[in-house]
């Protein structure tokens, strides 16, 4: 009986160590990884470098799809990172949505970035989802090399956006919006009894994907030499 409960634990660690990411979660930490990437490398009109280190997580929705006919919707999925003890955790998989009413038509992508600037945004979206704008503040970012030009109700809020659409970088209002962890993607990634609070600290059994190196490493990378360029 030892021996077979001794194999169901192994078989169950290893599920949750190994389990693997489908074609769509691979493609998700890749291009997130590109969007970071190219941010960091374009300090005067994207993302200033203090906000960068200041932040407490980051979420990167690459690709966010939003189509209109009078009836407005906007859809994403991304991925999460925060800071833990010095480094960047292992990647929460997310998920956006958000609805609109207008007279509006056609059709975009957007890369979407989400700064995370304190503790107590982060609580927020630890749970089961988040209203931007209601439960938790979110604001459009200032652009440039320096965060000098934030206004106060930048710097006080819990969450800053970016967008780019076809290279150009903006504020983005996204209130209204939900915003929640990919729960499905995420026990993919870490086994069945992961949660996202457990990916965000760093447990054994939480370990970044292989899949996860290259956005992980966008995060980290020091920042100093883009800026000298």
């Amino acid at each position: 009986m030892k021996a077979l409960l001794t194999v169901c634990v192994y078989l169950v660690m290893t599920n949750a160590a190994f389990a693997a990411l489908s074609k769509d979660e691979v493609k998700r930490l890749e291009e997130a990884a590109t969007v970071v990437s190219e941010l960091r490398d374009a300090p005067d009109n994207g993302i200033p470098q203090e906000l960068w280190k200041k932040a407490e997580c980051v979420v990167v929705i690459p690709s966010m799809k939003k189509a209109a006919f009078v009836i407005g919707a906007e859809y994403g999925s991304g991925v999460m990172s925060c800071r833990n003890a010095g480094e960047w955790s292992a990647p929460v998989f997310m998920q956006l949505a958000k609805g609109s009413w207008g007279l509006q038509i056609g059709a975009a992508q957007t890369d979407l970035i989400l700064l995370v600037m304190n503790r107590t945004g982060i609580d927020k979206l630890l749970q089961d989802k988040v209203s931007l704008g209601a439960d938790a503040s979110i604001a459009g970012g200032p652009i440039g090399r320096t965060a000098t030009a934030a206004t106060d109700a930048q710097m006080k809020a819990e969450m800053l956006s970016y967008s780019r659409t076809q290279g150009l970088f903006a504020g983005i209002d996204l209130s209204g919006g939900t915003l929640k962890p990919d729960q499905d993607a995420d026990r993919r990634a870490y086994g069945p009894t992961a949660s996202a609070r457990d990916i965000i600290k760093g447990t054994s059994a939480t370990k970044a994907p292989p899949a996860a190196r290259a956005f992980l490493s966008a995060l980290a990378r020091d920042v100093r030499a883009s800026i000298a360029r």
